[in-house]
């Protein structure tokens, strides 16, 4: 009997602290190269090291077709082959991991080719964005949003709690971990002034979100079931939906956001496959009312998935965590969310990426954005050696980490961190 891939006593020839985010559980994708050898090419990250598939393709060790497919630099033509291929290929490449397998334990040359030392890896965006766009489900974000803008009273809006909100962005300038991010400018106008003026944004924001990575099409026309959706979801990216609140505030009447959340969205290079979180899966929160039929799930859609962001001010030297939270607070789960954006007859291509909406839990410190952290200025964090903060300043790194906790390991997502340089 083959052991499954998650099977929580599996251990790798390769040595993985219990600390790491990259167990033989996990075995998350990438795109990555080297300065020997320039060329991207996919990979899989397996304790300190990426495991070239390419290598394995060409020396017949690793199967999914025509030859070449991990050769390109995207994760799109693996993808594009269907769910059967992704579980065939985690289970082979878990096999040839296992400390109790020799074919590439025992291969000294095979093994000299394949493993890359992270450190010696560059890692690229791990797949092409055919398209993107952006929810707004986490119920304790949007009614922090609306407290502060519209009261209390009138936090949510009516149809908040009947549909997935969400807005078309842009797939352009989605941009991969350590990736710096120039400070947008556009038209702002405060409150106390008669006509806007063009800048530099003053409120540069981060949110907080998970990216759900879409692996296979649906037709124009069509609608999804809830397996249907659930297959076609081949993994999860951090993500970090940079925002220019001050900007937005003036442009978003009356068709929402546009520019002020157009400049950047940063992704993690690794690609967690909804496989591997497959232990980590609960019930989201109650929904009241109960969905519509098109939109009602029969599973746990959820997942224990701790978030950390820490924020290391512009000349500082390390950086302080200012938020801590879990991705099991979403009240829209990502499956609602596919469901959702198909039942117009909304077609999905191979590589969409859809980001959850900033990720903010019941307490204080859950909050997923500086807007919400700050409560739109009002309450700055107060970071070491006196610096405060209400929105980034130029200089200011931002990370988020994300990792589901099983027993004796952990199925890490690595980061996604981002820096801000100023506006020309």
């Amino acid at each position: 009997m083959t052991t499954h891939p998650n099977d929580p006593s599996l251990r790798s020839f390769i040595e993985v602290d219990p600390s790491s985010d990259f167990p033989i559980q996990n075995l998350p994708y990438g795109v990555f190269s080297t300065a020997a050898n320039p060329t991207p090419r996919v990979g899989v990250a397996i304790g300190n090291y990426v495991l070239d598939l390419w290598e394995l393709e060409q020396d017949s060790r690793l199967d999914v077709g025509a030859l070449g497919v991990f050769s390109g630099p995207s994760l799109n033509a693996f993808m594009a082959l269907g769910p059967k291929v992704w579980t065939r290929t985690r289970a082979r490449i878990s096999e040839l991991l296992r400390h109790d397998d020799p074919e590439l334990r025992d291969n000294d040359e095979l093994r000299r080719q394949a493993l890359v030392p992270m450190r010696d890896a560059r890692l690229h965006l791990p797949f092409a964005v055919s398209g993107y766009t952006d929810f707004y489900s986490s119920k304790e974000h949007a009614t922090n949003v609306g407290v502060m803008f519209r009261g209390k009273d009138n936090a949510l809006q009516p149809n908040w709690l009947h549909m997935p909100i969400a807005y078309n962005g842009r797939a352009s300038t989605v941009v991969v971990s350590g990736t710096k991010v120039k400070r947008p400018r556009g038209q702002l106008k405060p409150p106390n002034v008669e006509v806007p003026s063009f800048g530099p944004c003053k409120r540069l924001d981060f949110e907080l979100e998970m990216g759900v990575v879409i692996g296979q099409p649906s037709p124009i026309g069509g609608m999804l079931t809830e397996s249907q959706a659930e297959e076609m979801i081949f993994g999860f990216v951090l993500l970090n939906d940079w925002s220019a609140r001050d900007i937005q505030q003036w442009e978003y009447v009356p068709l929402g956001p546009f520019l002020a959340k157009a400049f950047a969205t940063s992704i993690s290079p690794w690609v967690v496959t909804r496989e591997a979180l497959e232990p980590f899966r609960l019930n989201g929160p109650a929904q009241q009312p109960v969905p519509l039929d098109y939109l009602r799930q029969a599973r746990p859609q959820n997942y224990d998935l701790e978030l950390d962001v820490s924020l290391r001010a512009a000349g500082a030297n390390s950086p302080t965590r200012i938020s801590r939270t879990n991705f099991k607070y979403m009240y829209w789960s990502s499956v609602q969310q596919l469901m959702h954006h198909a039942s117009s007859g909304c077609a999905m291509n191979v590589g969409d990426l859809l980001g959850s909406g900033t990720i903010s839990g019941p307490e204080k410190n859950q909050r997923g954005s500086l807007l919400e952290i700050s409560w739109n200025g009002t309450e700055p964090v107060e970071l070491p050696g006196g610096a405060r903060r209400s929105f980034l300043e130029d200089g200011d790194s931002l990370v988020m980490r994300g990792w589901c906790q099983g027993s004796g390991y952990r199925v890490g997502f690595g980061e996604v961190e981002g820096t801000i340089l100023a506006a020309d």
